[in-house]
């Protein structure tokens, strides 16, 4: 049903329908928030490597005690966090004091929602670096990284401690939460044994087998990868069931699972790669095995949805950082095919991503 305020604020913009929350701006205004998008994310990675939100978790406090704390110069730290304010990370009382809001509170460390580490990876200089190549990405098709001469971003020599933490850390914030979507949505009680590939610290694996406490497990991931997640398995007390295995999954993976399962991994690969990768799958699997990709599927057409936002956003910083991309589901259809899979059924979850399963042809 259209109203009188709908039909007056699509005539004020100009447009048939315009993003949530931003209606109410005239068009010139909306694209100078639109390009300047950065300036937040920016602010957002100095806070959060500072760990201001750590500094406010007992209440409000003054910039001045916050730069003492974090050794910063106050007057420009108080810039950057009323920067924050506006856009509802911080709250300023009257007294110039700043405490979080519930979108800040999910900068701090160690609490269940927190997405600092997300902050860290997708503010941070690595990515922010590849996307000033954009246009050399959409010129020639190929990711940033390739300008530089590198063939793996995932062997990049340039990346460093704090970036390979950054990412390890965010995906497991990340993977923490999928898990439990993905565990009270799809069925794993038919298999004995799991392999998951491309496993990082093991947060999916260590979710889905406390829900499935018949379930034996394997996360495979590169030697050093695995290293880490042996630790997070024993730390889960979930080391009789689970082992962490090292390798390349370009050459082999572990062999004899009931199911496969890749949380954002294909996503990372253009099709070449990505069947390569599903192809050592189907080579290890048993005859009845299950390949189970969780990702989100791209929508057919693209609108001002939050799921549109999500899913094109996505799929650029794949064209920028990696060389993937998200699929459709004609598309993973067909990159099923070509590695010898059928793709069954799609099992969408409240995680914003899907269960993508399919069996051996």
């Amino acid at each position: 049903m259209t109203t009188s305020q709908d039909a007056s604020q699509r005539k004020a913009t100009g447009s048939k329908a315009v993003p949530a929350g931003t209606s109410s701006l005239p068009p010139p205004l909306l694209l100078y928030q639109l390009a300047t998008g950065h300036y937040i994310s920016r602010a957002l990675f100095v806070i959060a490597k500072l760990g201001i939100a750590d500094l406010l978790k007992d209440g409000s406090r003054n910039h001045n005690e916050l730069a003492q704390s974090t050794g910063t110069h106050a007057p420009s730290l108080n810039r950057v966090m009323r920067l924050l304010a506006s856009a509802g990370v911080l709250t300023e009382d009257e007294s110039g004091n700043f405490s979080l809001t519930p979108v800040g509170e999910c900068l701090r460390m160690g609490v269940p929602e927190s997405s600092r580490a997300m902050v860290m990876l997708f503010a941070g200089d690595r990515i922010n670096e590849s996307w000033k190549d954009l246009e050399y990405c959409v010129r020639t098709g190929e990711p940033a990284y390739r300008r530089r001469g590198v063939t793996d971003p995932f062997l990049d020599l340039l990346r460093t401690p704090e970036e390979e933490a950054s990412f390890d850390e965010a995906m497991a914030e990340f993977t923490r939460r999928v898990a439990v979507a993905v565990a009270s949505t799809y069925d794993f009680t038919p298999f004995t044994s799991l392999v998951d590939v491309g496993g990082g610290k093991g947060a999916l694996m260590i979710g889905i087998l406390r829900a499935n406490p018949a379930l034996h497990g394997i996360v495979f991931d590169q030697p050093a990868a695995a290293e880490r997640a042996k630790a997070q398995i024993a730390q889960s007390g979930l080391a009789a069931r689970c082992q962490a295995v090292g390798g390349d999954f370009f050459k082999e993976v572990p062999a004899g699972g009931d199911a496969y399962i890749l949380k954002h991994v294909i996503h990372d690969w253009d099709d070449d790669r990505a069947v390569a990768i599903l192809r050592n799958c189907h080579r290890a699997m048993r005859p009845q095995g299950k390949l189970l990709i969780v990702e989100g599927v791209y929508p057919p057409r693209i609108d001002h949805s939050p799921e549109s936002w999500g899913a094109a956003a996505n799929d650029v910083n794949m064209l920028v950082s990696t060389g993937g991309r998200q699929r459709s589901e004609v598309e993973f259809r067909s990159l099923y095919g070509a590695a010898g899979f059928k793709l069954t059924r799609i099992v969408p979850t409240v995680a914003r991503v899907s269960v993508i399963e399919g069996v051996c042809m």
